[in-house]
């Protein structure tokens, strides 16, 4: 059932985004989408609504562009919890490092690895 959560949900997100593309008189462009969903997420969580959205679904919460804007701000939060002010600039960063230290780490070991075209 787990798992079955995990795609339902992350799969509602992701058609969210693809209609906001396809369907809106302004063209959402991926960018458009990748901006307003981290955002989204950002916003969500600080109301405190995307941690039961979480707690459902695990995976398909935590892995989409929702996910990272949830980080973000939990990690804010927590920073200024321990560091006062100044942590709201510095937690985001702190809980995401390991994912943005694996996403530079791969990228670059994949810019190795293959040959691009042109």
């Amino acid at each position: 059932m787990d798992f079955f959560l995990a795609f339902v949900v992350g799969g509602a997100i992701c058609v969210v985004g693809q209609l906001l593309m396809d369907l809106t008189s302004y063209k959402f462009t991926p960018a458009h989408v990748l901006v307003t969903f981290v955002s989204a997420g950002a916003v969500i969580s600080a109301l405190g609504l995307y941690q039961p959205l979480v707690d459902l679904a695990g995976a398909g919460a935590t892995v989409p562009l929702t996910g990272f804007g949830h980080l973000l701000a939990q990690g804010a939060i927590n920073g200024v919890a321990q560091k006062g002010i100044l942590g709201a600039f510095s937690g985001g960063v702190t809980a995401a490092a390991a994912g943005i230290t694996a996403a530079v780490v791969f990228g670059y070991l994949a810019a190795l690895t293959f040959k691009a075209r042109g």
